[in-house]
């Protein structure tokens, strides 16, 4: 056989394996969890509690957020931004809050980079503001996915600290040291310079935008929970969730950002699954 004729039937072979092996995997595809669609959330605000809210201007919050940011970092600036405004216009309790609190959030908990600060603390407003645990999951999960998808920053202070417009990239984490890196890598800047420093603080401001708005609709009663379904992760729970076999994983955020697919993963995961037992 000469050579040409022999690369020819290796080909032919070689396909003919990724064929058959596709057509395994696809065949024996577990189900996906199913998605969450868009639905409006009703919120009932007699609830008795002292914490009140009247009704914020984002693009305040967001330049508060931003100037706040180099006092205590991204959580405690994050939720300063909503505090401030309310304490001026409500009073107690707000006036008397203990803010030095929140200064534990930097860096993704003490520095040891895991959620970003302005998700902790957009949960922190949510969970002091909105009383009800299933409104409180539904509106985290809709900043958090926000977050992991949303090319940022986007915010524009009037005042810039630094002369410098960041790059923008997206997270596909909730996590400060993916979000960071991942930021890093596209923009070309170490995790300690000046210029990831002035992102951080940017973000900082979405962020103080995003929960103003959605405590705006919450207590407008027009809030829409529109992005609470991660079909990465609902891919994933199909083995690992509640309902799959394996049943080794409760989660929400992507999933890829830590743990991507090996090829044997993608080429034999779902062979073994309909094997187990």
């Amino acid at each position: 056989m000469d050579r040409r004729k022999a690369m020819k039937v290796a080909a032919g072979a070689f396909a003919g394996t990724g064929v058959g092996l596709f057509a395994l995997s696809t065949a024996f595809k577990p189900e996906k969890q199913p998605e969450v669609e868009p639905g409006k959330v009703d919120y009932d605000q007699t609830t008795e509690t002292n914490w009140k809210y009247v009704l914020l201007d984002p693009a305040v919050s967001a330049q508060l957020a931003y100037g706040f940011y180099n006092e205590g970092s991204c959580m405690y600036a994050t939720v300063k931004s909503i505090i401030s405004q309310l304490s001026e216009k409500i009073g107690e309790p707000f006036t008397s809050f203990p803010m030095h609190l929140f200064k534990y959030g930097h860096g993704g908990v003490g520095g040891c980079g895991t959620i970003c600060g302005t998700l902790n603390g957009a949960a922190a407003l949510i969970g002091l503001l909105v009383s009800a645990k299933s409104i409180q999951d539904k509106m985290i999960a809709d900043i958090f996915r926000w977050y992991e998808q949303e090319s940022l920053p986007a915010f524009s202070p009037q005042n810039p600290k630094l002369d410098y417009i960041p790059e923008q990239s997206i997270s596909n984490s909730v996590l400060c040291h993916a979000s960071s890196t991942n930021w890093c890598k596209a923009a070309g800047f170490k995790v300690d310079s000046k210029e990831r420093k002035e992102r951080c603080s940017r973000m900082t401001g979405d962020v103080a935008y995003k929960i103003t708005q959605a405590l705006n609709d919450i207590y407008n009663n027009t809030y829409i929970a529109d992005t609470t379904s991660n079909l990465e992760a609902n891919t994933c729970l199909a083995c690992h969730g509640s309902e799959g076999k394996v049943n080794n994983a409760s989660v929400k955020m992507s999933c890829t950002s830590c743990h991507p697919k090996s090829l044997g993963h993608r080429v034999f995961a779902d062979i073994h699954y309909k094997m187990m037992k």
